[in-house]
């Protein structure tokens, strides 16, 4: 499913990504391609995870000081998959590589179909159920309608009584809801609340709130990718100076930065901070602005996930090489 990055996660087809199985090993990225291959990485073998998970950057949730991983995994489309066995089974090796490439962060909603259903479930089938970082979002309108469509959210998550972080997904009925996320989260189901949009015709709201009622939100979730700039130019330095953590979504800017830069190499400079996949080139920009917590690439592919978690481990990009990734995506 070619640049099938939906509403707020990411994902792209295998041949923007340009890099299988095999050219994976050929290229060599770095200990974490090695590990994520190899049958003891596979089977879990301890070294194996302890290497691939040496490097991680990790980003602090300004609100408490927890520190979380930089990348994490959406699951818009690639999770919506209902009962069907074989991409179940896909999915489960999936989030086992994600985990122990040393990813904790998932993020779903209502909106995405079974695919808080099948997240519960693999989290659960997998024995992860315990180590994820749990973000879900309530898409609807009304309190009590909000308030029942969150219980079944959690129940589907298979965390019934406690997720880490619920979400008004695009500003749906928010004053509404963010009443009854503060009494919740008073009441230990949530450690954190948010916000989500993915369209920049959003955004004078999302500045609203984040003017006028700033200490009722611990995470803005929004599209900020090479792609899609404008929220970087006021709205992610408010969350910051707000004491905001910030999610990023569509960091693929719905899979058009592969269709980008497709049929041309990586710049050489770009070794300088540990990229050999366009997909770590453009999680690298994103995780190295310093209002980003996470980003929620979405991927229903191993070989994906493996890129994808490379873009972010090791050496992020300075302010000047910024400019020159822009410069170099156009």
């Amino acid at each position: 499913m070619d640049g099938r990055e939906g509403h707020e996660s990411a994902d792209t087809g295998g041949a923007d990504r340009g890099v299988t199985r095999r050219r994976v090993l050929e290229l060599g990225v770095g200990a974490l391609a090695a590990a994520a291959v190899t049958p003891e990485f596979l089977r879990g073998g301890s070294r194996s995870v302890m290497n691939a998970q040496a490097d991680v950057v990790m980003k602090r949730i300004p609100r408490s000081g927890e520190e979380i991983p930089a990348v994490g995994l959406g699951t818009w489309q690639t999770f919506d998959v209902g009962s069907d066995r074989t991409q179940r089974t896909a999915l489960a090796e999936v989030l086992r590589t994600f985990h122990r490439l040393g990813g904790r962060v998932v993020d779903s909603s209502p909106m995405y179909g079974t695919s808080q259903e099948v997240l519960g479930d693999l989290a659960v089938e997998t024995g992860l159920i315990s180590d994820l970082w749990v973000a879900t979002k309530v898409w609807i309108d009304g309190q009590s309608e909000g308030i029942d469509q969150m219980q079944r959210s959690m129940a589907l998550l298979q965390r019934p009584s406690h997720i880490e972080l619920m979400q008004v997904h695009n500003l749906r009925d928010v004053e509404v809801h963010l009443d009854t996320l503060e009494e919740w989260k008073a009441e230990g189901r949530f450690d954190y609340i948010g916000i989500t949009t993915s369209s920049d015709r959003q955004y004078g709201a999302v500045e609203a709130l984040l003017e006028a009622e700033p200490e009722r939100i611990d995470f803005l979730q929004i599209n900020y990718s090479l792609a899609e700039r404008a929220s970087g130019e006021r709205i992610l330095a408010m969350a910051q100076d707000r004491g905001i953590a910030v999610m990023v979504n569509r960091p693929f800017a719905g899979g058009r930065l592969f269709g980008a830069v497709r049929g041309r190499p990586l710049p050489e400079w770009a070794g300088s901070f540990g990229c050999e996949a366009w997909s770590q080139f453009f999680l690298k920009y994103v995780i190295s602005h310093p209002a980003v917590t996470c980003a929620i690439p979405a991927t229903s592919d191993p070989e994906h996930l493996v890129e994808n978690m490379g873009g972010g481990r090791g050496d992020l990009p300075d302010e000047a090489t910024r400019r020159l990734m822009e410069e170099a995506v156009g």
